[in-house]
């Protein structure tokens, strides 16, 4: 079965961005030693990558290239996408896309981008893991990794590792409801 994965930066203080929606405070970051839990390892797992709108908006404002090409992608939006940066899906219903990337059986699934869509998941009982990446930056604002919405859980901690710079991996895995 494939495994929804969320793989994410906060700051030591819970943020996953500064009120403007910046991540200069992580881009600071780049080139940090994370030895076999680098991105460039992780990616490669990964045949799904799923994204909110505004994580959406926030790669293709980017000039870089699409940087998921090897990757299917979906975008969870309401509102269609005029001149995609790159080759992705639309979806607007959360249970049906679950349900059809529990269909999958290519590879795991990579939640990107921020923690609206990531709780969003959680309270449907699909997000099987999350790799929280705790940078020693206190923001005092901005987006937090997940959004209070009243949900609660008791994840497993299935690692912790202090790694390069102060940061620190934190590996949880989410039991599935009965």
């Amino acid at each position: 079965m494939t495994r929804i994965l969320g793989y994410i930066a906060a700051s030591l203080d819970g943020m996953i961005a500064t009120a403007d929606d910046s991540l200069d405070w992580l881009f600071e970051y780049d080139g940090m030693d994370l030895g076999e839990h680098d991105y460039r390892t992780f990616i490669k797992r990964i045949r799904t990558v799923v994204m909110g709108r505004g994580t959406y908006d926030f790669i293709a404002r980017d000039p870089s290239p699409w940087a998921y090409g090897d990757q299917r992608t979906f975008v969870v939006t309401s509102a269609l996408i005029d001149n995609p940066k790159g080759p992705l899906e639309i979806r607007s219903d959360i249970d049906t896309l679950i349900a059809e990337l529990r269909a999958l059986n290519d590879g795991d699934v990579w939640m990107l981008g921020g923690g609206q869509l990531q709780m969003a998941f959680l309270e449907r009982g699909a997000l099987d893991e999350i790799e929280i990446y705790v940078i020693p930056e206190m923001l005092g604002g901005g987006r937090p990794l997940f959004p209070p919405t009243g949900f609660r859980a008791s994840p497993e901690l299935i690692g912790v590792q202090a790694l390069d710079r102060g940061c620190v991996r934190l590996h949880y895995r989410f039991s599935q409801p009965a």
